[in-house]
Order: C-alpha cells, then structure tokens, then sequence
C-alpha cells in the first residue's frame, strides 16, 4: 500500500518535473540547496574557500545549473574548467549572470587560442618557460606544479624558473598542484608532496596557492598556507570511498513510463532473453538506455525507485529503453520513476549503487549522463 510522501530535505522531482515541459520523457534534477550545502560544509572543512571545477558540463550535472549556484554563493571564490571550449562558454555564462568571478583553464591551450582566452578573462594554465615566454600581454596565469601526479604540470626545481618568467612579466596570479593518492589510508605521499609544493611557495608570496582536492579537503584537513581550496565531485554530494554523511547528492535522474503491459510466466524479457518471468508480470517501460549514459553493464543488477517501492531493472537494458517489473504498484502512464537519487517518498537510489552494479567509478555515471537527458534547476 502506497504511504504519503514524507517532508524532503530540499525539493520533490517529480513534482518539480510535472512543472517543466511536456517534452521531457527523463531529466536531471540539480538541487541548488544541495550544492549550496556542500559547498558550505567543504569550505568549513578546508577553512577556506572554494575554486569549484565545473569541467565536463560540471561533473554531468549541466554547468548551466551549476554555474548560478556557484556565483550567488559566499564561498565560491571562483570556478575552473578543463578546455579552452569550457572556459570560454563559463565565461560568457558568468557575464550573463553579472558575475565577476574568475575563471581558470586547468587543462593546456595553445597560441592559437590565447587571444580569445585572454579577451574573456580566462586564467591559463602554465606548464612550460615556452608558454610562459610567449603569452600575451595582458594575459593571467597560473603555473602548474607536478609534485607527483606526472600528468601536467613542472617539477619544483624547473616550476622555480619559469614561475619567476611569469612574475618578472606580471601575469602571474596563482601556484597550484594536486594530490595524487589523498583518498589512501596511509597520508605520507600527500604530507609528502604538500612539503614539496610549500617549499617552493615561499618564492611566491602575493598569489594564490592552492592544492586540495575532495579527498585532501576530507582527509587531510585545512593545509596551511592555501588560499583556496579545489574540492570536485564532492562539491556535488558524492565522494566514494569516504564515507561522508554530511553531504548531499545535487542530482537526481527519473523518467517517465511510457508503456505498461502484461506479460505471462515463463515469457522472457528485452534482447537475449536474459530474464524468464516467474510469474505474471506487470512490466513499466522506460524512455531511457545506454544511448542516454544509464549503463548497460547494470543488466541483471540495476534496480530503480517506481511507485514508493524499490523494483528490478528486467532483462538487458536497451539503446534507448528500459524495462522494469511493476507488479502490484499503483502506477500508471506517465508516472515518474527514480534512476539514481531521491523519490517523492523521500526514498534513495544513491549513485554508489550503480556503480557497485556496473565496476564504473561515480565519476563515470555522472559524466557519462547523456545531453538527450536535460539537467533541469530545482531548489
């Protein structure tokens, strides 16, 4: 028997969904209390303020979402993307929204792309004396500073030289690195790389410094002598493997039905037969699949929220559908259903359920979350 919904936390999506167009058999529900509350509680817990990453369309949950949310709020200082094409559509955006904050380009560019980057006000990353040579006038950078990761960035010993390039030229705004390991138990790798990036700081006073990601916001702690503080995924409300009650996934996926039908025990169910009906089914048909980024490795483990009551996902899931067993529910036609993330009964799917069904890192799931499923701002 269906219950009533008890009060949410911050908003109801199918209610809010109902409110939005017709044309919309599946979307994403971005809470903006929910952001706001972990943007708050990161920045109490580095004591200090946030530059948010909105790279990859803000971790899949659309950054014309994010993006609002990140400029009202007090401890956002700032906000950085991945590529030129990011940093230079967040920084039209934040125009719109009359928001000065900066942006910074994590990932590399090239001469090519300086001007129009430096015309919008976009921060460069700096990995080379090259570039540091050869930007414009005019530009702002910050260097990048490998203290292990070995992905981007220089060694201390060569950060020295071209970082001083940089402020002999006065484009120097800010020295940051990244932990590579913050999520281990054992925290000597990270003390010892944050030592490394500390000692070369003290030639680089007057800009800021930063190197804490979610994982060394939640485990290590406010690092002395950083301005700001660069938690990702968490921002969002996931951080696997650290347990982390206090935050609050922003987003939720739900899809509407768009067929119900009977099918008779022993009928098997979606391509390749994979699931033989034990018994006289009610089966709720879904506009959503792997076209649209719901994995089809959660086949034969993947269970949604429809109707109050947490059901299984049957047979393989398709490009485009999926099929789920909705026998004895209340449902009809047009009824939303939860993918990941809460119901109007207040239940959760959260979406380290879907990655413990699928072997793919949250990471993955959100930003693999397709552009036919519209992130929609809800409070």
């Amino acid at each position: 028997m269906r219950v009533p919904p008890p009060q949410r936390l911050y908003f109801e999506p199918a209610v809010h969904l109902r409110s939005q167009s017709a044309f919309c058999p599946h979307a994403g529900l971005i809470s903006a209390g929910a952001l706001e509350h972990n943007f708050q509680f990161l920045s109490r817990q580095a004591e200090r303020p946030l530059l948010l990453p909105v790279k990859a369309n803000a971790y899949g949950h659309g950054v014309r979402a994010v993006a609002p949310v990140a400029a009202a709020s007090a401890v956002v200082a700032g906000m950085a993307v991945a590529t030129p094409t990011e940093a230079l559509e967040l920084a039209e955006l934040l125009r719109e929204l009359n928001c000065r904050k900066p942006v910074l380009l994590f990932g590399p560019s090239f001469a090519d792309e300086w001007p129009a980057l430096v015309a919008a006000g976009v921060q460069l990353t700096v990995n080379t004396l090259a570039e540091a040579q050869a930007l414009p006038d005019g530009a702002r950078a910050q260097l990048k500073v490998n203290t292990g990761m070995n992905r981007q960035g220089l060694h201390p010993a060569q950060a020295l030289e071209v970082g001083q390039e940089l402020q002999r030229r006065g484009l120097l705004a800010g020295v940051y690195s990244h932990f590579s390991e913050a999520e281990a138990p054992d925290h000597a790798l990270s003390w010892e790389q944050f030592a490394a990036f500390q000692e070369l700081l003290k030639h680089f006073p007057g800009v800021l410094h930063h190197m804490g990601n979610s994982a060394a916001v939640l485990n290590l702690g406010p690092l002395p002598g950083m301005d700001l503080a660069r938690p990702g995924l968490s921002s969002y409300g996931v951080m696997p493997p650290i347990h982390t009650p206090e935050l609050i996934p922003a987003m939720t996926v739900q899809a509407r039905i768009t067929f119900l039908h009977w099918a008779k025990a022993g009928e098997r169910v979606s391509y390749n037969g994979l699931d033989t009906l034990e018994r006289d089914t009610l089966i709720a048909t879904l506009p959503i699949g792997y076209a649209d980024g719901y994995p089809r490795r959660a086949t034969g483990q993947a269970e949604v929220l429809i109707g109050g009551e947490r059901r299984r996902v049957l047979g393989r899931v398709c490009m485009d559908q999926l099929m789920v067993d909705a026998t004895g529910l209340d449902v009809t036609a047009g009824d939303w259903v939860t993918l990941w993330g809460r119901d109007e009964w207040g239940q959760e799917l959260h979406i380290s359920e879907l990655s413990r069904w699928t072997g793919q890192a949250e990471y993955e799931l959100l930003t693999q979350l397709g552009r036919r499923t519209p992130r929609i701002a809800a409070p």
